[in-house]
């Protein structure tokens, strides 16, 4: 007994120094428990970090509005937390400052075709919330060249944006398949496609997303071929910082919301009958049953209002990167794992 009383007083003890030392180091007890729900609020908007301009993901269109699948990911957000998607601010961002931005608080959340990975989280102190989009790396040449493969691609110049996985996957496939090229690096997305726009490169490499984006841009978009090969897997998904647990929960659970949204047949354009539904899935997803959005810290009709003002995942990718949009990209691994693809969410319940 006394040596129990022993161990609880020394137990006791320690726990005491230990919460001292964290209200002493205010900083360090701030950079765990960011509370950036209330932050947002106060704030009355959203910071979302996306691309500078990546046409289909993240843009800016002829009026100066922010489009793009990354863009409406945080429209979503701001939708099941103000009901407004508009109540977003959005700052361009690039890939070389991209997480450190995240983790100053430049931005809430980073929404910006980063690939998920696990030295990201680790070194930078960041989670990723939940994949949006399944993506690989592509190459893409001019059709004069005839090549049909990237196993052809042996003693090329390639084009590649430095501070990438790109650059590493580049060196990784290269190595495993015993050909030799000439790096060519960038900084900046924006050089990389100007150099090969201007035949300074005979390749450009990059994930696929952006091989389709930036083809429409180039001077002769007809005269270059996105090759069928797929040398990576690039889960891009929003990310936001370490132990920020509460902001997390709302960021993985909107995209979540969304899939379940398409799986469950609704829509912006039904979302009214839905209301009315008495299918048990649908009520849990509108908020007729439940308090699910409660626990999120947000209003019971929470998935509703992402549904209403941004749409269902289906609807967000055919907008702005699918049959909908310029770029036509295919679903391919972003189909629903009940349709052929692998895109598949937790349910609400």
């Amino acid at each position: 007994m006394a040596l129990f009383a022993r161990s609880f007083r020394t137990g006791l003890t320690l726990g005491l120094l230990v919460a001292a030392a964290v209200v002493a180091a205010g900083v360090i007890y701030e950079k765990y428990d960011t509370r950036t729900l209330k932050r947002t609020i106060r704030r009355d908007a959203v910071l979302c970090g996306v691309n500078a301009n990546f046409p289909g993901f993240a843009s800016k269109d002829a009026s100066g509005n922010w489009t793009g699948f990354d863009v409406d990911i945080c429209r979503a957000v701001a939708a099941a937390i103000f009901n407004d998607p508009k109540k977003v601010t959005f700052i361009p961002l690039d890939a070389n400052d991209r997480l450190t931005a995240l983790q100053n608080r430049t931005v809430d959340i980073l929404s910006r075709n980063t690939t998920w990975s696990m030295s990201r989280e680790t070194g930078y102190d960041l989670n990723f919330a939940a994949v949006t989009y399944y993506d690989g790396e592509g190459f893409m040449t001019r059709k004069d060249r005839s090549v049909d493969s990237a196993l052809e691609l042996g003693g090329s110049r390639i084009c590649v944006q430095t501070g990438t996985t790109t650059q590493l996957n580049l060196s990784d496939f290269f190595r495993a398949n015993n050909m030799t090229y000439d790096e060519m690096k960038f900084d900046k997305a924006a050089e990389m496609i100007k150099a090969y726009d201007e035949g300074r490169c005979d390749v450009v490499t990059t994930d696929m997303s952006q091989l389709y984006s930036y083809r429409l841009n180039l001077a002769k978009p007809d005269n270059n071929v996105i090759l069928a090969d797929v040398i990576s897997k690039e889960p891009l998904a929003p990310v936001v910082r370490l132990r920020d647990d509460d902001w997390m929960m709302i960021v993985k659970w909107t995209v979540y919301a969304m899939l379940n949204a398409e799986e469950l047949g609704v829509s912006s354009q039904n979302i009214d009958e839905a209301l009315k539904s008495k299918k048990p899935d649908v009520m849990r997803l509108v908020g007729t049953e439940g308090a699910y959005g409660e626990e999120l810290g947000l209003t019971k009709d929470w998935a509703a209002r992402i549904i209403r003002h941004v749409g269902n995942y289906g609807e967000v990718y055919d907008r702005n990167v699918g049959s909908g949009s310029k770029l036509a990209i295919p679903r391919g691994l972003n189909q629903l794992w009940s349709t052929g693809g692998i895109q598949y969410a937790p349910p609400i319940r």
